[in-house]
């Protein structure tokens, strides 16, 4: 088994439901953070964070939660597992405002 200590960015340059993360074949994720920020000067931003199951259900990680104005906010509160294929996507009330960086332990 390999582990390996990586992460994956994001812009959410749409309104849109935007892939975040896929984990990948023959691998289990250990997901350690889920920062977002917002760059908007002055206006909030709402931010939808979905986890889609290998049988296409969808889960709420996070619904409509408001991200301040020229802030950043820690989604998880711990840890996420997350199993091959699945995939983490986000939804922002703006395009242009919100950025995502996952932490991800993937062990193969």
């Amino acid at each position: 088994m390999a582990n390996t200590y990586t992460n994956y960015k994001v812009d959410l340059t749409t309104t849109n439901a935007t892939t975040v993360y896929t984990v990948p074949t023959a691998t289990t994720a250990i997901i350690k953070s889920i920062r977002v920020s917002n760059d908007d000067a002055s206006n909030a931003c709402t931010l939808t964070l979905t986890l889609t199951d290998s049988a296409t259900a969808v889960f709420s990680l996070e619904k409509d939660k408001s991200i301040a104005a020229k802030t950043s906010a820690e989604i998880l509160t711990s840890t996420l597992v997350a199993k091959e294929s699945e995939i983490i996507k986000a939804t922002a009330q703006n395009a242009n405002d919100l950025h995502i960086i996952i932490s991800v332990l993937e062990i193969t």
